[in-house]
């Protein structure tokens, strides 16, 4: 029977606004996957972290990474380097990786401007990239030089001056000498002269010939003579009493010339400074500058010694018990198409931030990591003397014989 309301609806209308019995029933199983759904999904990947693939746990096992962006052990490998298939395959689980960078002996030496070089610019430039030169070579000069020169010729200048008043005071004293020595024979001889004046004029007033005034007269001359005496003894002693080289007028002009030759070597400092000279011996890398320019902040070049190139890597801190001295490196790149040999040469002290971080998004950036340099062989290192600054993959194998 037709309930009240509904007779004159039709039949699907009808149909349609009376739900079904089991439609709360639909509505409770929905829900119910939405809400497995995350779980299956996490459930899923804990089994995948504890379930691995072959091939994903052999990565790991080699790489000593810890899936997670490396949390545990945060040095990453470099997602676009493609390990040599001979490297790849002789790596073992024991082996300890890391992140390499090559580098000349001593690192880059950086070349920069003189000191003091103040507002001068490159006047030119007189090397070329790849260069071999030696420790002390002209690499540049700075355009001050004209003015340095002058100022060179300045005080050279002023040294012949002093030079020749040195040469006028010696000459001047020896001759005042001669001359106080002169007037002392002729006092002498004035007083002798005199004294016997002086007896004469004694016996002639004894006699009464004289008289008491020219006797005094006399007397007067002769003691005058004395003290004429005595002035040119203390005058020549004045000059004869040190050395020529001591007299106070000959060390003032030693002195003054000593200022001069001071002078100069300054202004000889001050032009070496106008001319860029390489700090070792080494080729050039790298020429930040061009004449016309001033000297730039990060140095006019970069310079190293690429005869013998060397590795800095860096090994996580809990792995570096296993590194020591005389240990074998291998070590690969995708520029070098080869790989590379080496021995451990020294393990750094200090433990310090990564600084080599490859360009994986998921890698810790803050990992602690000891540096320690490798000595590439002679064949390696003539590889790498073209690729200084280059990344790569070093691979240390600690149960290897370690070697001097």
């Amino acid at each position: 029977m037709t309930e009240p309301g509904k007779a004159d609806l039709p039949l699907d209308l009808a149909a349609e606004s009376t739900p079904p019995a089991s439609g709360r029933g639909w509505f409770r199983k929905r829900y119910l996957l939405v809400l497995l759904v995350p779980v299956f999904m996490f459930s899923g990947a804990v089994l995948g972290m504890y379930f691995q693939p072959p091939g994903l746990k052999k990565f790991y096992a080699l790489t000593g990474l810890q899936p997670g962006g490396g949390s545990d052990a945060p040095i990453a490998l470099p997602p676009d380097i493609d390990l040599p298939p001979k490297m790849a395959e002789t790596m073992l689980p024991t082996d300890v990786i890391g992140l390499a960078r090559m580098m000349p002996r001593g690192d880059i030496s950086v070349v920069a401007a003189p000191y003091g070089a103040g507002d001068a610019r490159l006047a030119e430039i007189l090397v070329a990239v790849g260069d071999r030169v030696e420790k002390g070579a002209l690499l540049a000069r700075l355009d001050n030089r004209v003015a340095l020169e002058g100022a060179v010729l300045m005080a050279e200048a002023n040294l012949a001056v002093r030079e020749a008043t040195l040469m006028q005071t010696r000459a001047a004293i020896a001759a005042s000498r001669d001359e106080a020595q002169a007037a002392l024979d002729q006092a002498v001889a004035n007083a002798a002269e005199a004294a016997a004046t002086l007896a004469r004029t004694e016996e002639l007033f004894a006699r009464a010939v004289a008289t008491q005034a020219t006797l005094d007269a006399v007397r007067t001359a002769a003691e005058g003579a004395k003290l004429a005496v005595a002035r040119a003894d203390a005058t020549l002693k004045r000059f004869a009493s040190v050395a020529l080289d001591d007299q106070p007028d000959v060390i003032v002009a030693t002195r003054n010339l000593d200022a001069s030759r001071a002078d100069l070597a300054r202004a000889r400092l001050d032009l070496a400074r106008s001319d860029v000279v390489a700090p070792i011996a080494g080729t050039i890398l790298e020429i930040n500058a061009t004449p016309g320019q001033r000297p730039p902040a990060g140095g006019i070049m970069d310079m190293g010694d690429t005869s013998q190139m060397m590795a800095e890597v860096e090994i996580w801190q809990d792995r570096i018990a296993a590194v020591h001295p005389g240990q074998p490196v291998e070590l690969a790149a995708a520029a070098l198409g080869t790989t590379l040999q080496g021995r451990v040469e020294s393990v750094g002290l200090t433990v310090g931030r990564q600084g080599l971080i490859s360009d994986d998004a998921a890698e810790n950036k803050d990992a602690r990591v000891i540096r320690i340099q490798v000595a590439l062989d002679a064949p390696s290192s003539k590889i790498a003397a073209r690729f200084t600054n280059l990344e790569a993959i070093a691979r240390i194998d600690p149960t290897a014989k370690a070697t001097p």
